[in-house]
């Protein structure tokens, strides 16, 4: 369970993480949250709102077996209730290091699709950007 909250850590520090109820409904409305998570010792009420964030959509909510407490102290708080990451890689890293169940199965295939199509839209970007800068060739 280290490893998922150093990657919680590492999400919040390098920008792709969303802390609390209010930024992750604001993340997952706008469909950047690819992976909520939620403390084993939030409340029933979070716990609802959360999966309410992800219904209808492939974003992924689980719940940890860290407390509130372990959460917030990864990320440099007192405590952490909720927190949605807002990159696909590390939120398919997340979910690999979770204890395996049928819920996380289904989390990583979805995740690592969301890569695979992540990476395809940078390989065409990049060959895109060659494109316009060498321009057609004349015969």
């Amino acid at each position: 369970m280290d490893k998922v909250l150093n990657y919680l850590s590492l999400a919040r520090k390098a920008g792709r993480a969303e802390l609390g109820e209010e930024p992750v409904g604001a993340a997952a409305r706008a469909l950047h949250a690819h992976l909520i998570v939620v403390a084993k010792d939030a409340s029933d009420q979070t716990w609802r709102r959360a999966k309410s964030f992800a219904a209808g959509t492939k974003q992924q909510c689980l719940r940890l077996d860290s407390t509130k407490d372990d959460m917030g102290m990864a990320i440099g708080r007192e405590s952490l209730a909720i927190a949605a990451i807002t990159d696909p890689a590390l939120a398919l890293a997340m979910v690999q290091n979770l204890p395996e169940t049928e819920l996380t199965k289904a989390a990583a295939q979805v995740l690592e699709e969301k890569v695979k199509n992540l990476k395809q839209r940078q390989k065409e970007a990049k060959a895109h950007q060659r494109n316009r800068r060498s321009g057609m060739k004349k015969k």
